[in-house]
């Protein structure tokens, strides 16, 4: 018969702890920290050292073989202290949704990039943005794992750049546009951040972070300055002088019809804040949404909503037509066949001003670029291109250049005449 074999249990020290006799040994943790524990018995605190090592060994092995889902929350939170809070929360859910929800549970040194191949086919059908941004997480984030030698070699090197569906061309607001939503909104409350938005440039943080100790309306030359940004923490405001760049932070003259339209928003203002609720305080997100809703209920864009009937969700879809009316609401018209979003406002005045002419360097300033490269190759889109419309432009180069062409070479053949 084979003897069982029976655990040797040590002759562990003990102390007093109020009172009470303990058996107590010390060993060392996952991080080479010194620990005590602590047992009735010997038997107890036998089984406590083991349990203890086995977590240990646990630790230093996740340590030593992380997977793709651990390691992505400790490159989170090393990020954390270099970058802004609105960015590190659009990191975290970009992360969470498309990386650690397909790869989170493998180990990160077992990733190929056939992975991570397949980890992207569902963002094939999402936009380029959302693409790009989660192709910079990936490579940013196997890299930092290979420099701390998690893994011995980058899967993430070899995969392309550029994917997802290609987004649609930004566009600006004709002059003509412009006039029809200013005409459509006047005395409605997205009123005055259309009119920063349209002649100062600003971007939606920074339009309902502007407070009235920043807007200089009685210069000789009026003026607004950014200095602080607005952004949302579970739907409720923020507001922080740390802005998108160092860049942001700039003066920006503002011309007279919005120097009227911010006098005039003075005068019945009883808060700090430009734009504000109710209670004088800056919009939360739910907030600024309802705002904007005063805009898009006022457009042709065909949208769809639901109605529960004997419990059951019934999808109906509206395509409203130029100079009609919702049949409940007959004062609301829908005056715009455009579309409208916050950032086109930005995008208008950006255009506006190479449009005239304003050299770069200084639309990068008033944009609050850091570079003019952002400013052209983003923002630098010929606002009118129909051929009658370049006509005259063209031909005023082009003309001229030939002119002189035509003089110089008369001028030669005279002189060798």
């Amino acid at each position: 018969m084979a003897k069982r074999k029976t655990k040797r249990i040590p002759q562990y020290k003990t102390v007093t702890l109020k009172g009470v006799v303990y058996y107590r040994t010390r060993i060392k943790d996952a991080d080479g920290r010194r620990v005590s524990l602590y047992g009735k018995t010997c038997e107890e605190l036998y089984d406590k050292v083991q349990e203890a090592k086995r977590q240990i060994e646990e630790a230093e092995f996740r340590q030593a073989y992380p997977t793709v889902a651990e390691y992505c929350e400790k490159w989170l939170k090393m990020r954390s202290a270099t970058i802004r809070t609105t960015t590190l929360q659009r990191y975290e859910t970009a992360v969470r949704n498309h990386i650690e929800k397909p790869i989170g549970h493998m180990y990160i040194d077992e990733v190929t990039t056939d992975d991570l191949r397949l980890m992207l086919v569902p963002l094939a059908q999402k936009s380029c943005a959302t693409y790009s941004n989660v192709i910079m997480l990936v490579k940013n984030i196997f890299h930092s794992a290979m420099q701390s030698k998690v893994i011995g070699y980058d899967p993430a090197a070899a995969l392309p750049a550029k994917g997802g569906v290609a987004k649609k061309e930004k566009k600006a607001l004709t002059d003509e546009q412009v006039r029809v939503l200013l005409d459509t909104i006047r005395d409605l409350p997205p009123y005055v951040f259309v009119m920063l938005g349209l002649y100062a440039g600003l971007r939606r943080e920074e339009i309902l972070a502007l407070q009235w100790d920043c807007v200089f309306l009685d210069e000789e030359h009026p003026y607004l300055s950014v200095r602080r940004a607005w952004h949302t923490e579970h739907n409720q405001p923020v507001i922080t002088t740390e802005l998108k760049t160092p860049a942001a932070r700039r003066d920006i003259p503002i011309p007279p019809c919005l120097v009227q339209c911010l006098k005039a928003a003075k005068e019945t203002s009883s808060s700090a804040f430009v734009i504000a609720n109710s209670r004088g305080e800056p919009l939360t997100g739910g907030q600024f949404a309802k705002i904007w809703q005063y805009i898009k209920v006022r457009s042709t864009e065909k949208r769809c909503y639901y109605r529960y009937i004997n419990g059951e969700s019934i999808r109906y879809v509206v395509e409203p037509k130029l100079g009609g009316h919702p049949s409940r609401n007959p004062k609301l018209v829908y005056t715009m066949d455009f579309h409208v979003s916050p950032h086109q406002l930005r995008y208008t005045y950006i255009t506006n001003l190479i449009y005239a002419m304003v050299d770069p360097k200084t639309v990068q300033y008033l944009a609050g670029h850091e570079n003019s490269r952002i400013t052209m190759d983003v923002y630098a889109k010929v606002k009118y291109n129909q051929p009658q419309q370049l006509y005259g432009l063209v031909n005023q180069a082009i003309g001229r250049e030939s002119a002189e062409s035509k003089t110089k070479l008369n001028s030669e053949q005279t002189e060798g005449w």
